[in-house]
């Protein structure tokens, strides 16, 4: 089902902000936490920092204003920002006119809320998500009436259209096209801080890229929790299609996708496209074990997987297959635990971004019985790393001599060194100069190691 749209009016909010600082020169502090949807966020907090009239500050102690946009999805996240947090307001210890924001998904979490509220009285006021275009109105109430406020529980199921944003890095730019969950994996928090999925107009989402390549944008990732899951006025294939079929030189990428979304309709469009949608898919496992898998309510099984794996590469045969992976889920054993040793010794991911399970309070999974001691799930993570640092070396082997297409991320003028990355993220270095900097060069590569390449431009 389609949600309402509501565009950003917080216009009148802007101004009086700026009319409130006028010549004081403030500043402002953005730390972001977690994923690249909270990347994308605090560039819309950037945008209407600015456009109050805030300059960015180069640390904490120098901002009037400070923001934490959290993540929520490990509890050591969550541990990190408090902590931040404390030492921010450390360093503006006698400085009472500071403001500080709680954002992102930690302000979601009722009891989170409820525990700044009491011992962290410093903060000034704390968003969710879905609530972000209110930012304007809370940091003129503080100002105006040194008012404390929490906004949580508010969302609506609705889309912001609108928020000004600022982009952290132009050639490289986020949109997201989606956001929220509908999936309930028993471990995640997800659903329960970005609320359920909605998705933007595709006439906004096609805007956004068409204005990002005309401002310089090179490789343009689409977001959204299930990003594959988009569904609006059109289907993510269709979207995707037409994304791909935008005039410019840019390549394409989007994250994360549910196994339970990827169509053959996907993957012909990811193959029609071939050298304007990267050659990339993640598709996350998280567990080998079909009983495990159930237990995380992944509602897909192990040969469903692998299925998804072998149209993929049938399709796309230079496909770069990453992946996500959860060591000691509640109840997993040891055969379980070589289920998904199993499969990551059949597919060779090109990448693996592997987590020892984190309780979160309030999912399904945090009240299972047979909680993993720690040393079990670190020592199966040793044993799992130690599989993809082999598996790593081969594919960089089959690297040697090939010539891939590289956006150059870097130049390193003491060794006259570009740097940038394949499809599936590994990093490679070749000699060019600086102009060749956020441009797309074809790179031969010369020699491998297991986790980075060297290489020569090709001729």
């Amino acid at each position: 089902m389609e949600k309402a749209i509501r565009h950003f009016d917080r216009e009148a909010d802007i101004s009086a902000v700026r009319s409130a600082i006028d010549g004081q020169n403030k500043k402002y502090r953005i730390t972001t936490f977690g994923c690249q949807q909270n990347e994308a966020d605090g560039e819309k907090i950037a945008g209407l920092c600015l456009a109050m009239g805030y300059l960015p500050a180069e640390n904490d102690a120098d901002a009037d204003l400070i923001v934490f946009n959290t993540c929520a999805i490990r509890a050591r996240a969550e541990e990190k920002a408090l902590s931040l947090l404390g030492v921010a307001h450390a360093s503006r210890r006698g400085k009472e006119e500071t403001v500080y924001a709680l954002l992102g998904c930690m302000a979601a979490e009722k009891n989170t809320v409820e525990s700044i509220k009491t011992s962290f009285p410093y903060v000034s006021f704390t968003l969710e998500p879905s609530a972000l275009d209110q930012f304007p109105s809370k940091v003129l109430e503080t100002l105006q009436k040194k008012k404390r406020s929490f906004v949580y529980g508010e969302d609506d199921g609705s889309v912001c259209e609108g928020i000004p944003q600022d982009r952290k890095d132009p050639v490289r730019p986020f949109v997201s096209v989606m956001y929220g969950c509908n999936n309930f994996c028993s471990y995640c928090i997800v659903p329960y801080v970005r609320g359920r999925e909605r998705s933007r107009n595709s006439a906004d989402v096609l805007a956004e890229i068409r204005s990002a390549i005309e401002n310089g944008g090179k490789e343009i990732t689409l977001l959204g929790q299930n990003v594959n899951s988009y569904h609006a006025d059109m289907t993510f294939p269709q979207l995707t299609d037409k994304a791909a079929g935008t005039a410019g030189d840019f390549v394409l990428k989007f994250m994360t996708s549910h196994p339970k979304d990827l169509s053959d309709e996907l993957i012909a469009v990811m193959a029609k496209h071939r050298g304007k949608i990267a050659p990339v898919f993640h598709l996350p496992l998280q567990s080998g074990s079909d009983r495990i898998l159930k237990a995380m309510n992944r509602t897909y099984t192990r040969e469903a997987y692998l299925t998804l794996v072998e149209k993929l590469r049938a399709a796309i045969p230079d496909i770069a297959v990453t992946t996500d992976i959860i060591v000691g889920f509640p109840g997993e054993t040891e055969e379980d635990f070589l289920d998904t040793m199993d499969i990551v010794a059949r597919v060779k991911y090109d990448n693996m971004y592997p987590f020892i399970y984190s309780t979160r309070t309030g999912t399904v999974a945090a009240k299972m019985e047979n909680q993993i001691p720690h040393e079990i799930s670190a020592e199966r993570m040793d044993r799992l790393l130690a599989l993809s640092r082999t598996i790593a070396e081969e594919k960089a082997g089959l690297t040697l001599g090939r010539d891939y297409r590289v956006l150059v991320d870097s130049f390193d003028g003491e060794n006259k060194t570009c740097r940038g990355k394949l499809p599936s993220g590994l990093p490679i270095s070749f000699e060019g100069t600086e102009d060749l900097l956020n441009t797309f060069v074809f790179v031969t590569v010369t020699r491998t190691t297991p986790f980075a390449l060297f290489g020569k431009i090709k001729v």
